[in-house]
């Protein structure tokens, strides 16, 4: 697979620019040589003449050496690895580009990456063939979709000779951003070619499809949180900034004291800026903050006061204030600097993502949260400053962003809920919607350590299924007993009944972990129901997924 990556379509233009260029270039030297020596009629032609030979030297001089640092940015950024690489060890960025688009999303995702220490490579997805494919483990696809649901011309090479039959990629991992416009009937048409190709040639998705519309911003946001996990580095900037609203934390309460786990809080806010709307399956954005302890341990390492006001991009803060939202930097970087210009440099905290555990009518946002511990045995900086640190009362900044993937269905189908851990978050908030709409056929699998420490939201569930609004409840406890059960053991006990409930109309929607719970529901769903029925669900939208 000793193979660099292509030019696009634009990259071809930008190459007929800079022959063009080239030309231009010469005639414009040319004329300016000649214009002395020839006679001319007007004494005012010559300056026109000269002037026309500038702009045509100015012109072509800026093309060309326009293509020449793109040309140089192709080729020193992420070259493919030779053939002698180890395939396991790298991630492929494959774009297929109609505008450019594309090709600068995939530049940042693979940029993301390679900052934070994996080897990647950027490849044109019309390079890449079969072959490649069958030897790499871990690829993510950055494609458009042009016209009515085409892939870009750049990729009609691996359409016809990739996508004409199934491969057999078992061994493949994939991720997917697929870019569209809704306003086309084939919303990101060449996108969900791609994803129905490789569920066919059994790849593995590392994680659902991000749709784009029009370059969303949310959706591109939750792109970026999902290499964050691949990583395992959570400090990457954010490529935008969402757009924060202010919040108030109105209760904290840990709901499994003693567990065998990281504690798990129920947390709720309210909108401190009117009212907030959203629908049961959204999530929400949140800026974390560092905890005052550590904000206070570095200024007094800086020998900075942390009470100075600076003023910046419009708001007035103090020092304090602007560093617990920020990356603190190191004491080298900030030695001589003022506040002022300590502020200037400061790179905000990226956003964290949670799912939302109530509807609008609970009168606040529920989120369901577990306090992660870092390598060092430290709280993870977002579930840290939420669980430990933020005060009842205290603002904090959130941002509600739609997740139409995986909305309640409108009608009263049967609806099978799959989840564990936090995924109760965005589960339970279905169930509320399902019964605030009359629909009580209901069936709840959810799996976590230990029955008497981590049945969340246990009353509640409990007291649903009493009053006929959950029709079935079935839980898994990993520690309970001396053969770990997980949730996916307890759907496929029920197999005869899934099958009956899918047959009846069933949609399934799963949520939680997606090392180990997700992949191991996927795998058991394909064993009861076969591979092209539940292929068959995930396209009508019967089958959906909320993983992290």
């Amino acid at each position: 697979m000793n193979r660099s990556p292509t030019l696009s379509i634009e990259g071809k233009a930008w190459g007929n620019v800079a022959l063009v260029a080239l030309l231009l270039v010469l005639a414009g030297g040319l004329l300016a040589w000649h214009a002395g020596a020839w006679k001319w009629r007007d004494p005012g032609a010559e300056r026109w003449i000269l002037a026309i030979a500038a702009l045509a030297a100015w012109v072509g001089f800026t093309a060309w050496t326009g293509w020449s640092r793109r040309r140089a940015t192709r080729g020193q950024l992420l070259p493919m690895p030779s053939s002698s690489a180890p395939q396991g060890d790298v991630v492929l960025v494959a774009f297929a580009s109609q505008t450019g688009t594309a090709e600068h999303l995939a530049r940042q995702t693979a940029q993301s990456l390679h900052v934070a220490g994996m080897t990647v490579s950027l490849i044109e997805l019309g390079a890449l063939d079969g072959e490649a494919l069958m030897q790499a483990t871990r690829v993510l696809f950055v494609v458009s979709t042009t016209g009515e649901g085409d892939a870009p011309d750049s990729a009609a090479r691996f359409v016809s000779h990739c996508m004409r039959a199934p491969l057999p990629l078992g061994q493949l991992h994939y991720g997917l951003l697929a870019l569209g416009d809704r306003d086309y009937d084939e919303f990101c048409g060449f996108g969900r070619q791609l994803q129905h190709w490789l569920q066919q040639s059994a790849a593995h998705a590392l994680f659902d499809a991000v749709e784009v519309d029009n370059s969303e911003p949310a959706a591109l946001r939750h792109w970026q949180h999902h290499l964050s996990l691949l990583s395992g580095i959570t400090e990457s900037p954010d490529w935008e900034r969402p757009d924060y609203q202010r919040w108030q934390l109105i209760e904290r309460r840990l709901l499994n004291p003693g567990s065998l786990g990281g504690p798990c809080f129920h947390l709720a806010f309210r909108p401190l800026d009117g009212e907030a709307t959203w629908q049961a399956g959204d999530l929400v954005e949140l800026g974390p903050r560092h905890a005052p302890d550590d904000v206070a341990r570095w200024l007094a390492a800086a020998l900075l006061d942390g009470d100075v006001l600076v003023e910046h991009g419009g708001r007035r803060a103090c020092l304090r204030e602007w560093l617990g939202g920020s990356h603190l930097p190191s004491l080298d970087e900030v030695s001589g600097r003022t506040p002022a210009e300590v502020v200037v440099a400061l790179q905000e905290l990226p956003h964290r993502e949670y799912s939302i555990a109530s509807l609008p009518a609970d009168g606040s946002l529920h989120l369901l949260v577990r306090r992660m511990a870092r390598a060092d045995g430290k709280a993870g900086l977002g579930s840290g400053w939420l669980t430990e640190h933020v005060a009842i009362g205290a603002e904090v900044a959130l941002r509600i962003r739609s997740n139409p993937g995986f909305h309640a269905p409108d009608d009263g189908r049967p609806l099978v809920l799959v989840g564990n851990g936090t995924g109760l978050a965005g589960l339970r908030a279905l169930l509320k919607a399902r019964i605030d709409a009359g629909h009580a056929r209901n069936w709840l699998l959810f799996g976590e350590r230990q029955t008497r420490r981590d049945f969340y939201h246990r009353d509640e569930i409990e007291q649903w299924l009493r009053d006929g609004l959950l029709a079935r409840l079935d839980l898994a406890w990993s520690r309970d007993e001396a053969t770990p059960t997980y949730v996916q053991d307890r759907l496929r006990a029920a197999a005869d009944d899934l099958q009956q409930w899918v047959r009846e109309g069933a949609a399934i929607y799963v949520c939680g972990s997606l090392v180990g719970m997700a992949p191991g529901v996927d795998a058991v769903l394909r064993d009861v129901l076969g591979a092209v029925e539940l292929e068959c669900l995930r396209e009508d939208g019967r089958y959906r997924r909320d993983v992290y």
